[in-house]
């Protein structure tokens, strides 16, 4: 179970919440990179890896019962953008 927090008065946020609270299971998903599940990058492309790597998180969450609309908070860390 979640809610949204979100103060009176304040504009409604496009894309975010800005707060939310939740009770119940957690899933920490960690080191989640551009390659498949087999541990093979199948693209050399930033926005190919981007992608195979939000669907590795989705697989992740799935396997804990969870899908993307359950997801709180993502932190990313680009290297090498060439």
């Amino acid at each position: 179970m979640s809610e949204i927090l979100q103060p009176d008065g304040w504009a409604k946020p496009i894309g975010y919440a800005n707060g939310m609270a939740a009770r119940g299971k957690q899933i920490f998903i960690a080191g989640q990179i551009g390659w498949n599940g087999q541990c093979v990058f199948e693209s050399d492309d930033l926005v190919a890896q981007i992608g195979q790597t939000l669907r590795n998180i989705v697989a992740i969450a799935a396997a804990g019962g969870a899908g993307p609309e359950h997801i709180v908070s993502m932190t990313w860390f680009l290297l090498d953008r060439k």
